[in-house]
């Protein structure tokens, strides 16, 4: 090629191998574009001056000026060229035969080992023909960006052979190696010795383009550059490549493709790297979000085939029995409590107990009405903000009493219902930062309370300002504290009366719940709601007018203050109220206060019930056969069953009779749900049922036996209340009917339930606005129903059965547990026998 366009042949003029290498090395730079076909004609020209003095196109002066210096040029890199023959003797190797064979040998050892070829990148702007093929440059990372722009053409030689050359081709490969070293530390870029290894080193990264060109295909689609990987090998004909050449100091590296097989590749390694990231997708298939280092935590679980399927027919509407209309049956509270403060102002309405057991203070029902008025005159009269009252009706009053002031909380309550107020009952703040009053202050934020009654022991215990002000907790909004002791009181001026209405459907009062998220709701009881409960607890209970009744509970809300504070100004009942500070030091004072007081009906937890059994050996004297009711308020609980039993085999021969125990079932959305009532209210026998757990885990009823341990044995909670219609509803979904045999969530249409979630109107529909559906979709009554969150089933003699609470559910694996039968089963076992405290148990699927 050199000779043909000098015009005249090389090989009969002996050159020096530097002066071939300089020749080859100009040739190379043509290819790559650095210089021009004028300039490299020229330095061609000085190079070849001294031993072809006939060159055309050349002054003579040119070839006497390179005379002298390329011979003394000559003499040193040959001296210098000597050393480096005498390791690799690269001298031949820009002579075409040799460099043909070269090329065939690898392409033969390639096509042995079935290695992939490393491909080229094809722009889309050149045309199919592998003869006007260019493909991109792959210099290494470490070039300028310059060198990635240079582009030149090198035409192959023609392939001749497949004769092995191996030997060669390891002296080429190792030679490329030491040229890149000893370039790297030449301190002259223009000496021979970098000439010298730039030219070892294109020339080993030209045969392995070369190679890598002998795959190309003539198809018109871009070779995967990521992978490498090339089917056919197409040797048998001979092909022009046009490729661009490679820069001085490339040095060629293993690299490895998108399927992790290392290659010789001219594409450099962030290179690679770049392409195999574009390969991936930019967005990973949908089901990888849902993958992670335990997939089988995320498979769906399928359904056993086996497992237990109710079997029974779709279940009905159990309709309670109708409210009896009661002669002289007051409009409202209110008005209960008008006649009986007016009438009766001598009788009892409650009595309070201190930390002693001993009667500090009988609250009669004329003082009750007395101070309630007086408490409504004020908060309506006195109290301003701007010269104007600071209340209207139907605003929110929070009332903050501790658990040992039954008295005043009486009195604050039914003052608000006197001023037309909407009481709003809740526990006293411990710290400035409690967690649990932090959501009670959400609550009274959503509310809108601005005025908290209290009285002056529980002010003075609450956390104080510098200025001496009660400090604003956190989380609650800004409140005027206002105590409702005697003294602050005004007495009502004579012309003045409070309205006396009949029930009605605003709200009476704000019942706070906690869910199992610890956010506090509150729930909504309106007037004609309370008067309903009122008269359904009467019926159903048999109250009657100046009973005793005892009462363990809280009297701020749920049973305790159903019972303890509602429906006994109802009937004029006489309340013992005992404050949970004296349960913990005798939790035998409720027993004594019912044979002191000879109450009637005792209303208690099976707590309650469990403590006393164990101080009972201390009590010589005591007699139970004045009880008629023992209300169990917890009844629905799994582990309540075991505390009544043994509560009765106890005092069963102290005068406990066993119908009196009467577990009910309730909610704070629902209120009373089921009650059991004795004998001679018309109640049947008391029903238990003892449940495989097994089948319950699928919502399945089947009955087993009490000998095996996988049982669970439940107590019923009554019928349902009067004038209320029950049914249970699947838990998940649409409210279809259950089965018979199916448990479900019971679900309540009656007018003595809650109304809504103050202020939480999604919620309120989900929950009080239910309408429940048979299998066909037919709605089975026009009138919403309340989910009560209880989980239970209808039994024989119509008897409800609980046999857990929806805030308790667990779902492990498609079966259904709740943390009620963890207590249930730790009792039944009797953990204090063998488990220590401090230690922990664990509870197998």
């Amino acid at each position: 090629m050199a000779a043909e366009r000098g015009g005249c042949s090389l090989e009969a003029v002996p050159l020096p191998p530097e002066v071939r290498e300089s020749l080859a090395e100009l040739e190379l730079e043509l290819s790559e574009g650095d210089i021009t076909q004028k300039g490299y004609e020229k330095k061609r020209a000085k190079l070849l001056a001294r031993y072809i003095p006939l060159i055309q196109g050349v002054d003579p002066s040119l070839q006497a000026e390179n005379r002298i210096p390329g011979s003394s040029q000559a003499t040193a890199a040959v001296s210098k060229q000597q050393k480096a023959r005498s390791t690799n003797s690269r001298d031949e190797r820009f002579r075409s035969d040799v460099h043909t064979e070269a090329v065939q040998a690898a392409l033969a050892k390639y096509k042995e080992r079935k290695m992939p070829m490393p491909s080229k990148r094809r722009s889309v702007l050149v045309h199919s023909s592998v003869e006007t093929y260019t493909p991109p440059d792959t210099s290494s990372a470490s070039e300028d960006e310059g060198s990635l722009r240079r582009q030149g053409r090198i035409t192959s030689t023609p392939f001749q052979s497949h004769s092995s050359v191996e030997p060669w081709l390891n002296r080429v490969i190792q030679g490329s190696s030491t040229s890149s070293s000893a370039s790297s530390t030449s301190s002259h870029p223009g000496g021979k010795p970098a000439a010298a290894s730039s030219t070892a080193t294109a020339a080993a990264t030209v045969l392995a383009d070369l190679m890598a060109h002998a795959q190309l295909d003539n198809h018109s689609a871009p070779p995967d550059v990521t992978t490498g990987l090339v089917e056919h090998l197409h040797h048998e004909r001979p092909q022009v490549a046009s490729v661009r050449g490679i820069p001085r100091g490339y040095n060629s590296s293993i690299l490895e493709t998108a399927d992790g097989v290392p290659v010789n590749s001219r594409v450099s390694s962030k290179i690679q790297q770049l392409l195999n990231t574009l390969k991936r997708p930019k967005r990973p298939p949908l089901k990888e979000f849902f993958v992670d280092d335990f997939e089988e935590l995320l498979e769906v679980q399928q359904p056993d085939p086996n497992q237990p399927k109710p079997e029974g027919d779709q279940m009905t509407v159990l309709k309670g029995e109708p409210l009896g209309v009661v002669t002289n049956w007051p409009p409202s509270l209110l008005a209960a409590l008008q006649r009986w403060g007016t009438t009766q102002p001598k009788t009892p309405c409650l009595t309070a107990l201190d930390t002693t057991g001993k009667a500090i203070y009988t609250l009669t029902y004329g003082k009750l009405w007395s101070r309630s008025l007086k408490l409504a005159y004020t908060l309506l009269n006195k109290l301003t903000s701007k010269n104007e009252p600071l209340l209207k009706p139907g605003h929110r009053v929070a009332l903050v009493f501790p658990n040992s002031d039954p008295v005043m909380f009486m009195v604050a309550f039914y003052g608000c219902l006197l001023a037309d107020l909407v009481p709003v009952p809740i526990e006293v703040p411990l710290t400035r930062k409690d967690a649990g009053s932090q959501q009670i202050g959400f609550l009274l934020g959503s509310c809108g309370v601005t005025l908290a009654l209290t009285t002056d022991v529980c002010q003075k215990g609450l956390p104080k300002a510098q200025t001496g002000e009660v400090v604003t907790f956190k989380g609650w909004p800004r409140l005027v504290w206002f105590v409702i002791d005697g003294k602050h009181l005004a007495k009502p001026a004579k012309d003045w009366h409070p309205q006396v209405r009949d029930a009605s459907a605003d709200i009476a009062y704000i019942e706070y719940k906690t869910s199992k998220e610890g956010s506090a709701m509150g729930i909504t009881i309106s007037h004609a709601s309370m008067l309903a409960h009122c008269h359904a607890l009467t019926q159903s209970c048999g109250y009657s007018e100046a009973e005793t009744l005892t009462n363990v509970l809280d009297f701020k809300r749920e049973a305790g203050l159903w019972h303890g504070v509602l429906t006994s100004v109802m009937n004029r009942m006489h309340v013992v109220s005992i404050p949970y500070a004296l349960m913990k030091v005798n939790p035998l004072s409720w027993i004594q206060k019912v044979c002191s007081y000879k109450a009637r009906v005792a209303v208690v937890k099976s707590r309650d019930m469990h403590w006393s059994l164990l101080a009972q050996r201390d009590q010589r004297d005591v007699n139970l056969s004045s009880l008629r009711m023992l209300i169990v308020a917890d009844g629905a609980n799994p582990w309540s069953i075991s505390s009544c039993d043994a509560f009765l085999n106890v005092f069963q021969s102290r005068g406990l009779r066993p119908e009196v125990i009467c577990p009910c079932a309730s909610s704070s959305e629902a209120l009373t749900v089921a009650i059991r009532r004795p004998p001679d209210l018309g109640g049947p026998p008391p029903g238990k049922a003892v449940l495989s757990m097994n089948c319950l885990s699928y919502s399945v009823i089947r009955v087993d036996t009490e000998e095996k341990l996988s049982v669970l044995t439940v107590q019923d909670v009554g019928q349902v209340m009067p004038g209320a219609n029950v049914c249970v509803v699947k838990v998940d979904g649409t409210p279809y009917l259950c089965k018979t045999d199916e448990v479900g969530e019971i679900c309540v249409n009656s007018g003595a339930t809650g109304t809504a979630y103050y202020g939480l109107l999604g919620i309120t529909k989900n929950v009080f606005e239910t309408i429940p559906v048979t299998a066909a979709g037919v709605p089975v009554s026009a009138q919403p129903f309340t989910r009560t969150g209880l989980l239970g089933f209808i039994g024989p003699d119509s008897l409800v059965f609980v046999v857990g609470k929806l805030d308790g559910l667990m779902v492990v694996n498609i079966r259904k547990h709740n943390a009620d039968d963890v207590v249930a089963t730790a009792l039944a076992v009797e953990p204090m026998k063998f488990v220590y405290r401090g230690r922990c148990g664990r509870f197998l699927n």
